[in-house]
């Protein structure tokens, strides 16, 4: 006789990380690879579920990540152009973000 099987529970989501990844398609000029990094960093930290990695696994989800923007830069390479750009600025174009990383201001 089989066990009925649970009811599904709600997902339930991890503090501090709540950021979407940006799109990178159809920006003007088009996406850097810093902003390709970024991002893939972003999805990695999102699916492993490790928003600050320690020393014991940033080395393993750096190269993953590595790998991520490779895979993404070819992807945008070789997509159509859009009719629109993102309805979002990606973080790496902003000010306050740029300022607060240290890096110098964005070349317009």
């Amino acid at each position: 006789m089989s066990r009925p099987s649970a009811p599904l529970q709600p997902r339930r989501t991890l503090p501090r990380m709540c950021r979407n990844i940006t799109e990178l398609r159809g920006l003007e000029p088009p996406a850097t690879r810093d902003e390709i990094d970024a991002a893939a960093r972003q999805f990695i930290r999102k699916v492993s579920g490790i928003p600050r990695p320690g020393l014991a696994v940033a080395d393993a989800l750096e190269a993953a990540a590595m790998e991520v923007a490779a895979i993404t830069e070819q992807l945008l390479f070789g997509l159509p152009a859009r009719k629109q750009p993102p309805k979002t600025v990606p973080p790496l174009r902003r000010p306050e973000v740029r300022a607060r990383l240290g890096l110098q201001p964005a070349i317009s």
